[in-house]
């Protein structure tokens, strides 16, 4: 950096330039006993990995006020059920939840709406029975997010709207 024109400069100061360390590590390389060689694993009790799961649970307790429940049905199985497809769906594309994903869990799921199709309410009462208790009933919750399609996951909030009520069937897996 230059100098001010009131700084004194002696003659025989040399201008300071940069110079490279004496030592140069060497690359990083991921060679941890932990780090994974390749791609997730799958398969039965992994789930549905992707970054910051947990801002999800956030989210989809917002959702709590809005939930359109019939009797018997509980908030902490509608939520845990529905959080568990839209982290199913934000792991499809590599990242965080999102607002969006929890939204159209709710909406294929009929959470949203009061006059929600009859058999669609069945079908989700026996489905979701007891998944806010995550612990007791892990591999239901995983059954909830498996049965949704791929292809309900990758559309957008406004393609799952427009499907929905008369293609719920197609949307949830039924």
């Amino acid at each position: 950096m230059a100098a001010p024109s009131f700084v004194p400069i002696e003659p025989v100061d040399e201008p300071r330039a940069y110079r490279s360390p004496e030592h140069v590590p060497d690359a990083w390389a991921a060679d941890r006993p932990g780090d994974l060689a390749g791609r997730q694993p799958a398969g039965t009790r992994l789930g549905f990995q992707g970054p910051d799961q947990g801002f999800g649970v956030k989210l989809a307790n917002g959702f709590r006020d809005r939930l359109q429940l019939t009797p018997g049905e509980s908030a902490d199985d509608a939520v845990r059920g529905c959080l568990n497809v839209a982290l199913r769906r934000a792991s499809l594309y590599g990242r965080a939840p999102v607002v969006y994903d929890l939204t159209i869990a709710f909406t294929m799921w009929g959470y949203l709406d009061p006059a929600a199709p009859a058999e669609l309410v069945t079908r989700r009462k026996a489905l979701f029975a007891g998944v806010g208790h995550t612990a007791q009933h892990y591999a239901e919750g995983r059954a909830v997010a498996e049965s949704v399609p791929e292809a309900t996951l990758r559309m957008t909030p406004a393609q799952v709207d427009q499907a929905y009520p008369s293609g719920w069937a197609a949307l949830v897996g039924a």
